[in-house]
């Protein structure tokens, strides 16, 4: 992942003749935030999250099979650590890859924010939905500039589903669900279902008396890409 190299990528993507110049100069935002003093970017980390978010400006990216294996690639050499059957819709987008420890059967929909500064964990067979935002930082309301950290933990076959909020230091249990549009600020326990702002326990999951891989943690059809 060099400079070279990072430029004929962007070409087969479509990005052609773009400036060699600008890629050997190129920062991220992520390189302006505090945190990166501590979680620096090496340079093909830096490569790798600029061609995760490059992709995503090009018609490349609305071929589907291609853009998930070549974000799986990515995912699998910038992530702390990646799981096989990694699916990344369009737009997911985080500051620190190299913070976020995947599992095997991850499952991330468009439009997915994860502010990876305090750390997160994806365990197995966990679900995304669009538009889920999970936060690991805060600021001190009476001094910007203090921040506090709290890594996030959505536990193995956990649900999170569309447009919720998870706030820093929160663990989500196993097999639970976040409701739609939830703000979660405490933790789940298992096999729970929470919802509204802030989330609260509502019932206990409807399993069947199914656990884990009987739950069918199946997101495409056919099992697409989990094969």
């Amino acid at each position: 992942m060099d400079t070279p190299g990072t430029a004929r990528i962007l070409e087969l993507l479509g990005a052609s003749k773009f400036p060699t110049e600008l890629i050997d100069e190129l920062k991220l935002y992520s390189e302006y935030l505090p945190k990166a003093q501590e979680l620096r970017f090496t340079q093909e980390q830096r490569y790798l999250h600029f061609l995760w978010d490059a992709l995503d400006k090009l018609p490349m990216s609305l071929v589907v099979n291609f853009a998930i294996p070549f974000r799986r690639i990515i995912a699998q050499r910038l992530f702390k650590s990646c799981g096989k059957n990694f699916i990344a819709e369009e737009n997911v987008r985080f500051n620190f890859g190299q913070n976020l420890e995947v599992g095997n059967d991850v499952f991330l929909n468009r439009g997915v924010y994860l502010d990876a500064k305090g750390g997160i964990v994806l365990g197995n067979f966990v679900a995304l939905a669009e538009g889920v935002e999970i936060y690991t930082h805060t600021h001190s309301e009476s001094e910007h500039s203090e921040r506090s950290y709290g890594k996030v933990v959505v536990t193995d076959f956990a649900k999170i589903y569309a447009h919720a909020t998870v706030l820093p230091g929160v663990t989500v249990g196993e097999q639970a669900i976040v409701a739609a549009k939830s703000l979660v600020s405490e933790d789940v326990a298992p096999n729970m279902v929470v919802a509204g702002i802030p989330a609260k326990v509502i019932r206990a999951r409807t399993t069947n008396g199914r656990k884990r891989e009987e739950l069918d943690h199946i997101w495409l059809y056919d099992a697409a890409f989990q094969k």
